[in-house]
């Protein structure tokens, strides 16, 4: 476990969602599903999950831009599984998520203002900790967009591919360095290049 992680020793998945940009379908049914109303546009999306040091351990299918990150986390079938009880399972604010994770797991989110005005100063710096560790995904989500083969809008004509296009560069990225390393070992000796 990286040093990083010293107050979060059960975290097992950290998890997040991304969405490619996908040419506008014709069928008005089609559009609808692919929908981002995040993006702005027709997107497909993705769960992407990496353990602690930033691996890629978990990419699900492609679904429209328009399902919810709960609904993506509930049917990506074998996510969930990849947890067991004592484990903890990371996530944005997004993920309410809670009420479907298997018994025994906690989920690690930052705090809601339900309501509130402001935060405690506990809550701002239980915040901060989990934003500091959970950016770790978004950095793994950065090295996969990274291959370039997802830039700009991805033709209609590749979908039926897009999916296996996605899983190809995500596991390419566990072949990198990775992005945290466990204690006491540095990157020399981790690539092979030590005494």
């Amino acid at each position: 476990m990286p040093e990083e992680f010293k107050d979060y020793a059960t975290t097992r998945l950290i998890i997040d969602c991304t969405e490619i940009y996908v040419e506008v379908p014709s069928s008005m049914v089609v559009q609808s599903q692919k929908w981002s109303s995040y993006k702005h546009h027709n997107t497909f999306k993705i769960l992407i999950g990496v353990n602690p040091n930033g691996c890629c351990t978990f990419v699900s299918d492609l679904w429209g831009g328009r399902v919810s990150d709960k609904e993506i986390t509930k049917k990506s079938g074998g996510v969930l599984d990849l947890l067991q009880p004592g484990d903890n399972l990371m996530a944005d604010r997004g993920f309410d998520i809670e009420t479907i994770l298997p018994a025994g797991v906690s989920l690690n989110i930052p705090p809601f203002l339900g309501g509130r005005s402001q935060f405690t100063a506990e809550e701002v710096e239980e915040t901060m900790k989990i934003t500091s560790l959970r950016i770790h995904v978004e950095r793994e989500i950065g090295r996969i967009k990274n291959y370039h083969l997802l830039d700009g809008v991805l033709p209609l004509s590749l979908a039926h591919v897009a999916g296996q296009i996605v899983k190809v560069c995500a596991y390419l990225t566990n072949f990198l360095p990775p992005l945290l390393l466990p204690p006491h070992v540095s990157d020399c000796n981790f690539m092979g290049y030590g005494r």
